[in-house]
């Protein structure tokens, strides 16, 4: 099979994470790049990153690289590339166009408009007619990137963002990503070696991708479908054999998920349900301070709330309490907690063994790390 140059692209602060799934999966010449990871690999790789990739946004295949001078060569050079190759002339089509420091394009709307001129002029040509143009649910997406007089032409092989898992179909005001969930998750180190929890669950997210890490299971495996199946080149049989279903890793800790709203809770299970992990996870309604159970030695990640969407009366106070309640009551335990709330996250009062970075929507937040533990530090 031939190889091919492609481009995961991923969340802020999840490169390195995503770089070690891809050369997990075979990736060759693996490079980290800005909310992006640059390898080769041949179809069958660009099948396994849709399905396996836990951190992946979606999957690009280059299929052109070249310079140019001007606006007017621009449009050249794009049109000489045989689009046929790569859809026919009933299928639609969707420009999607990032640029970076051109002289040339000031906004991402004009190179748009100049490719899609130069695929329809093409097709013109080649036909005497053009394909439609569809921005909503497009066959084929052509992705743009443009730096300086360099271009980038890519095939989005995954259509829809990698994050739409296909389990998820209850969700409160503020749900997480399933791509930066997992990506925490990943972070903290846990692949279902020790007990899990997330004590402010919401709909579920964290605690349903880390049953999901845990028993190896595909992040896409309820996912109905990607671009790459309207290719010219989809090898069905191919994509079976990567589909087929393995069995599960067998799991033998617990993974425990609390909320102190019941709807959220209800959210939470029914998501679980649809994932197939129902029965690994502990649900349980209560408000963290006052949470029993029996989890020890394990790993707490949670995302509480911020002040941004979600305003609790007392946001400072809610950060104390989690402080309060993980010295307490977890010691030999580690937590991870997410928030924008610089201010509320002094409120914890335990020194971060670890401070990471990272994007929740457009939100930048602080990823921290607590060793828990009996006593003072230095001890």
């Amino acid at each position: 099979m031939k190889d091919f140059k492609l481009i995961a692209k991923t969340l802020a602060g999840l490169e390195d994470v995503l770089a070690k799934e891809v050369k997990n999966l075979g990736g060759k010449n693996v490079r980290r790049g800005n909310r992006a990871v640059f390898y080769e690999g041949n179809l069958e790789l660009i099948y396994k990153s849709n399905y396996h990739l836990r951190t992946a946004l979606r999957v690009l295949k280059e299929i052109e690289y070249f310079s140019f001078k001007d606006v007017d060569q621009f449009y050249l050079k794009c049109k000489k590339i045989d689009w046929a190759k790569y859809f026919s002339l009933e299928q639609n089509f969707r420009i999607d166009s990032l640029v970076v420091n051109s002289r040339d394009f000031r906004n991402s709307m004009f190179a748009s408009l100049k490719v899609k001129d130069a695929i329809a002029d093409y097709f013109r040509e080649k036909t005497g007619k053009r394909p439609n143009v569809d921005t909503d649910k497009p066959d084929v997406i052509i992705n743009v990137h443009i730096f300086n007089n360099s271009c980038t032409l890519s095939i989005d092989s995954s259509g829809e963002s990698l994050h739409k898992r296909g389990y998820r179909v209850k969700q409160g005001e503020a749900p997480l990503s399933e791509v930066l969930a997992a990506g925490m998750i990943l972070l903290a180190g846990w692949y279902g070696n020790s007990d899990f929890m997330d004590p402010m669950c919401g709909s579920g997210t964290l605690a349903i991708e880390a049953a999901m890490i845990a028993q190896n299971i595909p992040p896409a495996k309820f996912r109905k479908e990607f671009a790459f199946q309207l290719w010219n080149d989809f090898d069905q049989l191919l994509w079976d054999k990567i589909t087929e279903p393995a069995p599960k890793r067998e799991f033998r800790h617990t993974i425990y998920a609390s909320d102190i709203s019941g709807s959220n809770l209800l959210n939470a299970q029914t998501n679980a349900r649809r994932a197939l992990v129902f029965n690994k996870i502990q649900f349980q309604k209560s408000d963290f301070k006052d949470l029993k159970c029996e989890f020890k030695n394990g790993t707490i990640v949670t995302n509480p709330p911020y002040g941004e969407r979600l305003i609790p009366e007392d946001l400072n106070g809610l950060y104390r309490m989690i402080g309060d309640k993980l010295k307490q009551d977890y010691a030999g335990s580690e937590a991870w907690i997410l928030s924008s709330s610089v201010e509320s996250m002094k409120q914890i009062g335990l020194r971060p063994d670890k401070k990471l970075e990272l994007m929740n929507g457009a939100l930048p937040c602080k990823f921290d790390n607590y060793k828990l533990f009996s006593g003072k530090r230095n001890n």
